[in-house]
């Protein structure tokens, strides 16, 4: 075997597998329509230990760590915990069927309020 061979084994190589074996072959959760990249996740407030004892990998813990003080988007999570989208996905699925996390969508802009009609309504309060 020479040299290069045995470098594809080594640290610098990077996780080959390991997305794969973090989501144990799932590519998708029951909640994959909810999780779009500007999903919200916010972590519910619970102890450590019980996050712990529900027996969830490190990451799972991460993003219920993560999501507790401040709420994040899937993006967000997937950039802070230095994985795949789809993988931080799956992981964000499973903390929702555990009712560890909870996810909320962003309003869409054609569902927000007309920005004249904000600005009557702050001129009429002002009137009062």
């Amino acid at each position: 075997m020479t040299e290069d061979a045995e470098g594809w084994f080594d640290d610098a190589a990077g996780p080959v597998v390991r997305p794969y074996a973090m989501t144990r072959g799932r590519t998708r959760s029951a909640a994959e329509g909810k999780l779009d990249l500007i999903a919200v996740v916010v972590a519910d407030r619970v102890d450590r230990r019980s996050v712990v004892d529900q027996t969830l990998s490190p990451e799972h813990i991460d993003i219920v760590e993560l999501s507790r003080d401040n709420p994040l988007s899937v993006a967000e999570l997937a950039a802070e915990l230095d994985l795949p989208v789809g993988v931080v996905r799956v992981l964000i699925g499973d903390l929702l069927h555990a009712e560890l996390v909870r996810v909320s969508r962003p309003v869409p802009p054609a569902e927000l309020p007309d920005e004249r009609i904000l600005r009557e309504v702050i001129n009429g309060l002002r009137a009062l």
